[in-house]
């Protein structure tokens, strides 16, 4: 009998093996869940990924530090106080005088060695301090690492937000476009053709100085010069078509596919063909330039608010906290080296945790790039 089986090998016989095996090894499997299976193979991917939600979570904590660590708020001024760092009482914000360039250090008399510094705060205290100023203080006495937390909840808001905004218009604009052709792809084509005109940054420092005196009074829309909804949108403004056009030419080219016209065929409505067939398949797309735009968008509002035309003060955010270290980048430079290094972490954390997410959702597009 053994002899038999092993000499015939019927459609019955297969049949049988293949009631045998677990149905979980002959099933097939989804794309999402094959570019989840490359994803997590991406060691480097996901730690980035873990290093960005870190700096999350963090920042979310702030309200957490500030009351029970350094028992202060982002914009409390300890001008005139001291605290003690172990055992001597020391003035948060000290008298200035003359500054040694190089050294840090006071200087005697004055010279072309030193310089006039008109206040001297504390410097990074490393918890030696019983939790106060663990990165020092500004030079208005405010702690640098609870406004670091809270301007890392700014950063992150605006980032986060003005991406989706952008996103969603985005595909909207790009599913029009493509879809429906003729004078309204002209119409759209030209509103990105209008944004490129601009570098980004130009338009939106004019759009932001604009709107950081006036605010923005239109209808329904009431926002005061310094609510952060301005740079938010600004940001998510600006970079519209940078998102839509690529989306666009997708479009274009899946509306001459066949399903699309068995689709048309089967008297399905343009919004259902939109939203329905089109959407899903550009969905891989849409997911990585989402996760890649937010880290632009944090870079670009880090940059509006460095040069005045993003957050406005007192509130922070990691380009206002920039801005106001670089006077006294000589003498205390954790003021404007402790946001920019939380900026390049994130930034870095998301392009990562991006590249790998391209490369899970398209294995092909590492190919493409290489011819």
């Amino acid at each position: 009998m053994a002899q038999r089986a092993e000499s015939e090998f019927t459609l019955d016989t297969a049949s049988e093996l293949a009631s045998a095996e677990r149905s979980t090894e002959i099933r097939g499997r989804s794309p999402w869940f094959l570019a989840w299976r490359r994803l997590r193979r991406n060691w480097v991917a996901l730690g980035s990924l873990c290093v960005f939600f870190a700096i999350v979570i963090a920042c979310l904590l702030a309200p957490v530090y500030a009351k029970h660590v350094a028992h202060t708020g982002p914009n409390a001024q300890h001008v005139l106080e001291q605290i003690t760092v172990n055992g001597e009482s020391r003035q948060v914000v000290s008298s200035g005088g003359y500054i040694d360039k190089k050294s840090g250090k006071p200087c005697v008399i004055s010279g072309p060695e030193c310089t006039l510094i008109s206040a001297i705060p504390i410097g990074p205290q490393w918890f030696s301090a019983g939790g106060r100023f663990v990165l020092g203080a500004d030079a208005i006495g405010r702690d640098v690492a609870v406004r670091l937390l809270y301007g890392g909840r700014t950063s992150l808001f605006v980032g986060i937000v003005s991406s989706a905004i952008c996103t969603l218009l985005a595909i909207v604009l790009a599913l029009l476009a493509g879809y429906f052709g003729g004078s309204t792809d002209f119409v759209i084509t030209r509103f990105f053709d209008l944004f490129f005109a601009f570098p980004v940054v130009l338009l939106g420092i004019a759009l932001g100085a604009a709107l950081a005196v006036n605010g923005l009074h239109w209808g329904p829309i009431q926002l005061e010069g310094s609510n952060i909804w301005i740079p938010t949108l600004i940001i998510s403004y600006v970079l519209i078509p940078y998102v839509g056009r690529p989306l666009r030419g997708q479009v274009l080219s899946l509306r001459e596919k066949e399903f699309i016209e068995a689709s048309v065929a089967q008297g399905a409505r343009p919004w259902r063909i939109m939203f329905v067939e089109l959407l899903p398949n550009i969905a891989s797309s849409v997911l990585v330039f989402f996760t890649l735009i937010i880290a632009n968008n944090i870079v670009l509002e880090s940059a509006l608010s460095f040069l005045g035309a993003g957050v406005q003060p007192p509130t922070a955010s990691w380009g206002t906290m920039i801005a106001d270290g670089q006077q006294l980048i000589v003498t205390r430079p954790w003021l404007a080296l402790a946001p920019g290094i939380a900026i390049v972490l994130t930034v870095l954390s998301l392009n990562v945790f991006g590249d790998g997410l391209r490369d899970a959702l398209d294995p092909r597009a590492k190919v493409k790039i290489e011819h």
